[in-house]
């Protein structure tokens, strides 16, 4: 890699930092090509990213930023799995580490905020974002619903009177 490309990766690993909820790292020491692709294809699919990194131009990426005490953390072979989301990237990386015992997550970053392993896995308990709205949205559904209901059932009740009257005359 060449000194234009290694500031092209710098600049852009800034962009991944400073505009992810969240940043899990962890080891891929013997996962194989295709491990990776299967948590790559994971990540995708629910909106995150993973990217393996060269820990010195990450480094160098965090470097006098608030961010700069996650710099511990790059040793070894490291990847990066992120998302826009601060749930997203922590739930899938949780979840592949419990199937590959080969991916081992060494911490992360909420914010600018440092998290250890127990962290991110506490992290990736909570319910997504599209989870809660769901969540509201049932919430703020079933009041009217129930309205509807109330309001609904004089109305059929008086229906079912007269359907019985009317079949009552027929037989």
């Amino acid at each position: 890699m060449d000194r234009a490309q290694k500031a092209e990766t710098v600049e852009s690993l800034k962009g991944v930092f400073a505009g992810a909820g969240v940043v899990v790292v962890g080891h891929y020491s013997g996962l194989t090509v295709a491990d990776l692709t299967v948590l790559r294809n994971r990540l995708r699919t629910e909106g995150g990213a993973l990217k393996v990194v060269k820990n010195r131009l990450v480094k160098l990426a965090i470097a006098d930023t608030p961010k700069a005490s996650a710099s511990d953390l790059f040793t070894g072979p490291t990847a990066i799995a992120y998302s826009a989301d601060p749930i997203t990237a922590a739930k899938v990386a949780v979840a592949y580490a419990k199937e590959k015992e080969k991916f081992a997550i060494l911490g992360g970053l909420f914010g600018d905020q440092l998290l250890d392993t127990q962290g991110i896995q506490a992290l990736a308990t909570m319910p997504s974002l599209d989870e809660l709205r769901g969540k509201i949205i049932g919430l703020v559904q079933a009041p009217a619903t129930k309205i509807a209901g109330v309001l609904a059932a004089p109305g059929g009740q008086l229906a079912r009177v007269l359907n019985a009257y009317a079949t009552k005359d027929a037989a």
